[in-house]
């Protein structure tokens, strides 16, 4: 309902129908009711009434030059108005009335005025006079112009309106004001332990919290700090909660706002609203301002642009190039941006002085992942069967965006099944779901047709568990998800930064895996494959054109994420550079299916083993996949690949980053063991209790996405 009135009063018309019930209320009061109530009499009807002894009483004012008369009749009359006056509701006012109350205007001339008197005092009528009323001439103006000041305020509400784009800002001349409140520090709850697997980002954001706290240690050595820090990064990895993280620490309003909202459709609004932003954050320094998707108002200038640089764009970049650079490190402002497109910023945002420090936060780690869903299952009751470590290790290139929507699928799945906890079997769904989609088991699925997408998976499943150098097949099903009819999941054995050769070939052979088995045992070809000749080809295109992968085009980088290198988007290569880049394509592809074939030939017992799995029981796990395959038991393995991890805090992550300065202060001096891990407060704890467990992982950053085989 709420909602309801406001998008009522932010339209025009209900301001229109107002100023309208406001008119009409105005002549109902003012003219319908004392024309309806008072009987207005001539001066001869006046005086012939007081003569006849029809008058009660009656009293004289001055108004206005004129005598107004106003009185009470004996006996009420009936008279008929004139036809000529239409009220403003469409009633005729000219119509038959009774009242005793009436009122005439008398010239005043003294003839007037004598027989008056002397009628007043041959009929002993009661006569009062007044003195001429002061609020006459007021009143008068006021039924005037009262009402186009009502129409005028109307008006400008209407406008205001408008101005705003159907918005509750409510001034007419706001175009150019930043609409952008400051979070009160008081109410900013968000602190360092809330942010997980991204420790070593908190820790280089530690001194930014400490000058914002005490700025005078660092003024009195001469120190500037970063005016600008850019944190970088793919989509939800958590860029805005380490912002909103830094200015909970250090206890300072926080503007946050997006690129998007600086741009209008009028020129100069953009600028100016950089202004006002930077106006404001001062009054209130010290202060962070956070911008959002920094690219959609920093990208470079002048890029495939033949007109000039007068877009509205560049002139709000060039604004807050100008804001930035005015800095002097006293004002005790610091501006926190986050983009993914860092790539296609203006090279004169990223110089120092404005954005002179570029953090990235990537995808988390193993360590990274089991801490953000540590962080994210505190108000979710698990039950027993549930360990994160493994769901972390289940899920490599997930961001904390994916983490946090698969635990909330997973109390979603346990609610549906009418369950208190969410045990490991609503985990697993949850993570098929955010995959691929909820399942299609109402589908009607031929029994031919089903048995094609089993064969299918196993050979996507046998392929993958011998080659299994890098990758290991976590699950094949043949039940529908989205748009896929069957799909399985290979997953790296651990985190990847690099990929080599024999990984990427290993991949599009797996990938190849489902159309070789249906020409080995249908000895037919089926759409179901698309999606995997599409993971294929980008895989092969991307080892020709940006790895360097290819024997006869060498070491040359010819595209970048897909498309070409070169001005505006056209190819720096030649046609018949195009043509051998499509060949070495095809060469990777046909030698992944030629792998693929010989996988299969040489399994034909356990390929047809899976695949009568499938049939039966649908899904198969990794345990179960690998027993299947070797015809034997599963061997066991408890031991942990690496230690637990939780979300350090500020003084934690200080603490942290002072041990790993005074470390290297000790290398270089010849006093440093290279042997000697960098432990942090939960690795302490976490070896202290399991004293034989090992600790080989460092942190990393993993690029390598989960591949996903969507059939």
């Amino acid at each position: 309902m709420k909602n309801n009135r406001n998008g009522l009063r932010n339209n025009s018309l209900f301001y229109i129908i107002i100023f309208i019930l406001l008119i009409l209320a105005t002549s109902w009061f003012v003219g319908g009711q004392g024309s309806s109530a008072t009987e207005n009499l001539t001066s001869n009807e006046f005086i012939t009434q007081l003569r006849d002894n029809k008058v009660e009483k009656f009293s004289l004012q001055p108004s206005n030059g004129v005598y107004k008369v106003s009185g009470t009749l004996k006996r009420a009359e009936k008279q008929k108005s004139s036809n000529n006056n239409l009220s403003l509701f469409g009633k005729n006012s000219g119509q038959t009335s009774s009242s005793k109350q009436f009122s005439a205007t008398v010239l005043p001339n003294d003839a007037s005025l004598n027989q008056i008197s002397q009628a007043a005092q041959k009929t002993k009528t009661q006569m009062n006079t007044h003195e001429e009323s002061q609020n006459g001439m007021w009143l008068n103006l006021a039924i005037t112009v009262v009402p186009f000041l009502i129409f005028f305020f109307f008006l400008y509400s209407m406008m205001s309106q408008a101005g705003q784009g159907g918005g509750g800002a409510g001034k007419i001349m706001s175009f150019g004001k930043s609409q952008t409140k400051p979070v009160d520090p008081k109410k900013n709850k968000v602190r360092f332990s809330d942010v997980a697997g991204a420790e070593e980002e908190k820790q280089e954001l530690v001194e930014v919290v400490d000058f914002l706290r005490d700025p005078r240690k660092y003024l009195a050595l001469g120190a500037r700090i970063p005016s600008g820090v850019l944190l970088e990064g793919p989509p939800g990895t958590g860029k805005t909660l380490l912002a909103r993280a830094v200015a909970g620490e250090a206890k300072v309003p926080f503007y946050s706002i997006s690129g998007s909202d600086f741009v209008e459709m009028f020129v100069g609004v953009g600028a100016s609203r950089v202004r006002d932003l930077f106006t404001n954050a001062k009054k209130n320094a010290p202060a962070i301002i956070f911008i959002d998707e920094i690219d959609a108002i920093g990208r470079q200038r002048g890029n495939g642009k033949t007109g000039g640089g007068n877009d509205e764009r560049e002139q709000t970049l060039n604004q807050l190039l100008v804001e930035m650079d005015g800095f002097t490190g006293k004002e005790g402002i610091i501006v926190i941006a986050a983009t993914n497109r860092s790539d296609v910023l203006d090279p004169a945002l990223l110089r120092p002085g404005r954005f002179d420090r570029k953090i990235l936060v990537g995808q988390p780690d193993v360590k990274g992942r089991e801490a953000i869903l540590r962080v994210h299952a505190k108000n979710k009751p698990l039950a027993e069967d549930v360990d994160l470590k493994v769901i972390a290790q289940q899920t490599p290139g997930f961001v904390g965006a994916d983490l946090e929507n698969v635990l909330n699928e997973g109390a979603l799945v346990a609610a549906e099944r009418n369950k208190t906890k969410i045990d490991a079997a609503d985990i697993d769904e949850a993570e098929d779901r955010v995959i691929a989609g909820p399942a299609k088991k109402d589908r009607i699925i031929s029994p031919e047709e089903r048995k094609m997408v089993a064969y299918h998976e196993a050979g996507h499943a046998i392929i993958g568990v011998v080659l299994s150098d890098s990758r290991v097949v976590r699950k094949v099903t043949i039940i529908p998800r989205g748009r896929a009819g069957g799909y399985a999941i290979m997953l790296p054995k651990e985190d990847q930064n690099l990929l080599t050769k024999k990984d990427l070939m290993e991949q599009v052979a797996g990938l190849m895996g489902g159309r070789t088995a249906e020409e080995i045992i249908f000895h037919s070809q089926s759409s179901g494959a698309s999606n995997d000749f599409e993971q294929a080809t980008q895989i092969a295109r991307a080892m020709v054109t940006e790895y360097g992968m290819s024997e006869r085009l060498g070491m040359t980088q010819l595209e970048k994420g897909g498309a070409p290198v070169g001005a505006y988007g056209q190819p720096n290569y030649s046609q018949e550079t195009a043509t051998i880049i499509d060949d070495e394509v095809r060469k990777i592809l046909d030698e992944a299916h030629k792998t693929a074939i010989d996988i299969i030939q040489s399994h034909r017992e356990q390929h047809k083993a899976i695949a009568e799995a499938l049939l039966k029981y649908e899904t198969l796990d990794e345990r179960q996949i690998l027993s299947l395959y070797n015809t034997g038991k599963m061997p066991v393995n408890n031991q942990e690949e690496f230690p637990s991890e939780k979300a350090s805090t500020f003084e934690e992550a200080k603490k942290i980053a002072q041990l790993r300065d005074e470390k290297k202060q000790a290398k270089e001096g010849h006093n440093f063991d290279p042997s000697a891990p960098l432990e942090t407060p939960s690795e302490k704890s976490d070896q202290q209790s399991d004293p034989n467990q090992k600790n080989d992982d460092q942190p990393t950053t993993s690029d390598d996405n989960e591949n996903n085989d969507k059939d």
